[in-house]
């Protein structure tokens, strides 16, 4: 009997691994894959990429969720209802503080809730924090691999454009007022799916986590492609990777895995 394929990913339950990377992009998507032993494309639907190879000699898939909470938690369900139980956003995000320069690697320990996905999940009292085992390896990597970083909150937001230039918006006192309270809150960094994805993963009861590259230094940013350091995206890349086999391998040494 044919395996059930699901409706956005594409994909059966035989053909991912049960640890999953989620980069927005399909291209971090390919980058992600290059790391795996043996990997093998597995299908493209939408913003959907999905490849699925070894790590620790484990399979292990990445897939691309497209930017935003209501794509990024479609792929969070069907990868679950596929048998993955440990995913990793690796993503890129925008400086919020001085203490995040362009080109550190971000490692997120909780997200300001400023989305609608998540309010589907679990209700706004619910703090959207990550797995504090997968912060620690992810910390633990960047340090064995000497790579600057910064652990801190970021603010999931849903809309690119009232950040990007809020002053042209009808609301727009109302997000001045909201930004300035959570940079002085000290949130550090800025994207647009890390909140969607720790609530989603608390709902099904399930590991997540988030790295990121900070595209930007704080209050200077140019919207302007060729300023993105897609020379830098590469460190959080590794260090996701080198935080991801230590999971595994002690997921693996575990008497009972997950």
């Amino acid at each position: 009997m044919e395996e059930k394929k699901m409706m956005h990913l594409n994909i059966s339950k035989n053909q991912i691994g049960k640890y999953v990377f989620l980069p927005g992009s399909v291209e971090r998507a390919t980058k992600i894959a290059d790391y795996f032993d043996n990997p093998v494309k597995v299908a493209h639907n939408r913003e959907f990429l999905t490849y699925t190879g070894t790590l620790e000699g484990i399979p292990v898939s990445v897939t691309s969720t497209g930017i935003g909470g209501p794509s990024s938690a479609i792929a969070v369900e069907e990868l679950f209802e596929c048998g993955a139980h440990t995913m990793m956003r690796i993503g890129s995000c925008a400086s919020t503080s001085s203490k995040v320069k362009i080109g550190d690697v971000v490692i997120v320990n909780g997200a300001v809730r400023m989305e609608g996905t998540g309010l589907h999940y679990l209700p706004v009292e619910f703090p959207a924090v990550p797995d504090y085992y997968m912060v620690k390896e992810l910390e633990a990597a960047a340090i064995r691999l000497d790579i600057p970083y910064n652990i801190g909150v970021t603010i999931t937001k849903d809309s690119y454009y009232t950040e990007v230039s809020p002053e042209t918006k009808p609301v727009y006192y109302e997000l001045k007022n909201k930004w300035e309270a959570y940079e002085k809150g000290g949130a550090t960094n800025t994207s647009m799916e890390c909140s969607t994805l720790f609530l989603a993963a608390a709902s099904l009861g399930i590991r997540m986590s988030s790295v990121m590259i900070s595209a930007t230094n704080y209050k200077c940013y140019s919207n302007d492609d060729k300023d993105y350091p897609r020379e830098w995206e590469d460190r959080a890349i590794r260090v996701g990777i080198e935080a991801m086999k230590e999971i595994i391998k002690k997921d693996m040494s575990k008497p009972q895995t997950i």
